[in-house]
């Protein structure tokens, strides 16, 4: 039996990955994606881990692109090419982080609400209505001011500000699923909440999770840029949006100093792309409907 269980998941996800490479805009993305992945996996080899320190930084200040440091130097006179590849570590790991605590939220909360239904599911859905329209930004900054400023509190922040739209979704589709008749069968042959739930909902709604995740992350990342920019993130470690900050202060806006500012708002750009193409093409592919008219 195990066997066989396995042996039709292997089916089902060679299946999905046929249909997935019909998707060439998820395709580009998938391909961006593995590239950050493997350059942020490979910095210590790549660059050296005394690329961060402002001690014994290579250069002076702020020079332009040449043959040695292809992105120029910033204010300290580190490479800002060896500073990316550090920062993508960073900006990545909170991204996937906290869309996971986001996620993660927002299923639970939704499967609840769409099982039990009544009451319960009203009171709820008014406290998720209620994060909803509240920026989830502003909820964020706030959350990052009050408590300590590390690496773990802005995947705190950002996860338990952007749970609400996952809920919501996922409760619409726990109560889709749950109105066909197997549900009504697996109560009539005795199976409890908590069967229900594991073995009938949650495999059901996984894709719409799967999904939603990869959209989630894009966001966690612009969001996690937002906060460092802002000062609210880690000051001991490098990320993209703290890179940012720091041509901010070194004023590389009014001075002209481009190479500063731009390759990490790119990097920032390309990886939300990367995460929104990745996810519009798991999307078309769990769910034709969606890419019948694209």
């Amino acid at each position: 039996m195990t066997s066989l269980t396995w042996s039709r998941r292997r089916e089902s996800v060679a299946r999905f990955w046929r249909q997935y490479r019909r998707q060439k805009a998820g395709l580009y993305g998938l391909g961006a994606l593995a590239l950050i992945a493997f350059v942020a996996l490979a910095a210590p080899l790549l660059v050296g881990g005394d690329v961060q320190s402002v001690t014994n930084a290579p250069g002076t200040a702020l020079e332009s692109p040449s043959a040695q440091f292809p992105l120029g130097t910033d204010q300290f006179g580190r490479s800002l090419l060896g500073l990316l590849a550090w920062g993508a570590r960073v900006s990545l790991a909170v991204g996937l982080l906290a869309a996971a605590l986001s996620v993660a939220i927002g299923t639970l909360v939704g499967i609840l609400a769409g099982h039990f239904g009544g009451w319960f599911s009203t009171v709820v859905m008014r406290v998720t209505d209620w994060f909803l329209v509240m920026p989830s930004l502003v909820l964020a900054i706030v959350l990052a001011t009050v408590m300590s400023r590390s690496m773990w509190t802005v995947i705190l922040a950002i996860g338990i500000t952007s749970w609400p739209t996952t809920a919501r979704l996922v409760r619409a589709q726990t109560i889709a699923v749950e109105s066909r008749p197997y549900i009504e069968r697996a109560k009539a042959l005795g199976g409890g909440h908590g069967h229900i739930m594991n073995r009938h909902v949650l495999p059901n709604v996984m894709p719409l999770v799967l999904s939603q995740t990869t959209l989630c992350i894009s966001t966690a990342i612009l969001t996690e840029a937002t906060l460092a920019f802002l000062g609210l993130g880690d000051p001991t470690v490098v990320s993209w949006g703290g890179m940012l900050q720091d041509a901010r202060e070194a004023g590389a806006v009014s001075s002209g100093h481009w190479w500063y500012l731009a390759p990490p708002g790119i990097a920032i750009a390309v990886v939300a792309l990367a995460f929104t193409l990745c996810g519009r093409a798991i999307e078309s592919v769990l769910n034709p409907r969606l890419g019948a008219g694209r």
